[in-house]
């Protein structure tokens, strides 16, 4: 079947006309191809359909539930932010430091009685001063004729007491030796005699063997006051420097003594 040929009607005369035709045959009249045909009718479709795609996505965009979501979405990251910098900004609490520990050993209080401490002291005196034995000190400072400190005290103090007593005993024998002129034995009974120095047999030891003495001037410096003093014959001045009661000299000492005796 073929294809009839399309018509249109003129738009000068009214009357049918082929739609291809440019001249209208009846009126002769030009016709214009339909608007569909022209280029820019086509531009213009183009143009519409684009801006209303656009007005379609915008109207998407400022839709007021998104817009809402979003504020409040941007909303809660700024208080989120905030909330972070406040906290960081706090300022953060130190550990506290611990109270230091209390010294599990304390130091002792000092309980010693006072009357204890002045012993000591005195003790000390007669010991530089003196030369004094322990046991001296320690009769020395209860004597009823001495210093009367109670036997507590006193005991303290020889107890307490920093003293050298060898170095108190050579230094009691060599004043023996220079003042009185005295025998190594004589010095020896002296400084271990319970009514002399009461030294310890060690101590007396100690400073006869360290002593430096002449015993032979000694013995002549005591057979010059027999002498002198008590005129005294050379023989009994002999028999009392070496007499065991006496002066305990050695005969040769005691004959050195005679021999020089003027």
């Amino acid at each position: 079947m073929e294809n009839e040929t399309k018509r249109v009607v003129c738009e000068h005369c009214g009357q049918e006309v082929d739609a291809n035709a440019k001249v209208c045959p009846h009126c002769g009249g030009r016709n214009k191809p339909p608007i569909y045909k022209k280029w820019w009718f086509w531009v213009i479709i183009a143009v519409i359909v684009i801006a209303i795609a656009g007005g379609s996505i915008n109207s998407k965009n400022n839709d007021p539930s998104d817009s809402t979501s979003s504020s409040q979405g941007h909303v809660s990251s700024q208080a989120e932010t905030a909330s972070s910098t406040v906290a960081s900004s706090e300022p953060t609490s130190l550990p506290e430091e611990s109270a230091p520990e209390e010294s599990v050993a304390e130091e002792p209080e000092d309980d010693v009685p006072t009357e204890y401490k002045t012993a000591l002291k005195k003790a000390e005196q007669y010991s530089k001063i003196m030369h004094m034995s322990k046991a001296g000190l320690y009769n020395q400072l209860t004597s009823e004729y001495g210093e009367k400190y109670s036997a507590e005290a006193a005991q303290y103090a020889v107890d307490n007491i920093d003293a050298d007593w060898n170095a108190n005993a050579l230094a009691k024998a060599e004043d023996y030796a220079e003042t009185m002129h005295m025998s190594k034995a004589g010095i020896y009974d002296q400084l271990i005699s319970e009514y002399g120095e009461k030294f310890t047999e060690e101590e007396a030891q100690y400073a006869i063997d360290n002593i430096e003495a002449d015993w032979n001037a000694n013995a002549l410096e005591k057979a010059k006051t027999y002498q002198e003093t008590m005129g005294m014959s050379p023989a009994a001045i002999k028999d009392q420097l070496t007499s065991e009661y006496g002066e305990k000299f050695t005969e040769e000492e005691a004959q050195y003594a005679i021999d020089n005796l003027g």
